[in-house]
């Protein structure tokens, strides 16, 4: 599995080394008019989305600054080394923190992928889903998620999603899911949780089983997309 994960991230890594910034750009732009005619995302009032890096990946400073513009709270990941001593816990986990408003988003440092990022004497000042993430608080409504490659799964109806491999977003997912009293069977038939999971992707990340006549490897700890966002228009399981 993890060789076969493995083998997956050189072959789109060398598809989107072809890719210029030009089309990313331009991708990003048909992304962002997508998403933000989204009836789930014009409804969304919490949204969680990723902080992008300058190139090779959807943009998203144009939709974080629309959402904060239209009074959404906006969450994004954080980073930080996990406090649980479990040998089935990642070292670094993931949380989603809240940025407070558009001053405060353009005021972040970059860090050296050129990735706008939450400073760790900050964060204790910002809201925390995990920290508040129960039946009645802490929900968010709406994850847009980056992605190294994602393939249709007809069958279900869902979108597989395939990350660096670092874990941190299907292991989020997980925590977030328990967190607000989901039960261990809950992704029996989607995704399971009660957050629209949509993912963010250049054309070039979209697999064709026929073409790559293998199907996108997943595990039980990887989780399912409800749709997708594509750079060249077409929106995955949702309509605008």
């Amino acid at each position: 599995m993890q060789t076969a994960k493995k083998e997956l991230r050189k072959l789109m890594k060398q598809r989107l080394n072809k890719a210029t910034q030009e089309s990313i750009n331009s991708q990003s732009s048909a992304i962002f008019n997508n998403v933000t005619n989204f009836k789930p995302y014009q409804n969304a009032s919490r949204l969680g989305i990723y902080l992008s890096m300058p190139t090779g990946e959807v943009q998203t400073d144009s939709i974080v600054r629309h959402a904060l513009e239209a009074g959404k709270q906006v969450f994004v990941p954080y980073l930080h080394a996990s406090s649980s001593p479990s040998p089935n816990t990642p070292k670094s986990v993931m949380d989603m923190v809240d940025i407070r408003s558009l001053r405060d988003y353009e005021s972040l440092d970059k860090d050296k992928w050129g990735i706008p990022t939450i400073d760790s004497e900050t964060v204790q000042e910002r809201e925390h889903i995990l920290e508040t993430s129960n039946v009645t608080a802490g929900k968010l409504d709406l994850i847009l998620m980056p992605g190294v490659a994602f393939e249709k799964d007809a069958e279900r109806g869902l979108v597989k999603r395939l990350g660096h491999g670092k874990g941190y977003y299907d292991y989020f997912l997980h925590r977030y899911m328990l967190g607000r009293g989901a039960t261990a069977d809950a992704r029996s038939s989607g995704p399971g949780t009660d957050a629209l999971l949509y993912g963010l992707a250049l054309k070039e990340l979209l697999i064709d089983p026929a073409e790559m006549q293998s199907e996108l490897p997943t595990a039980d700890s990887d989780y399912f997309l409800h749709g997708l966002f594509l750079g060249n228009g077409e929106v995955i399981g949702g309509q605008l």
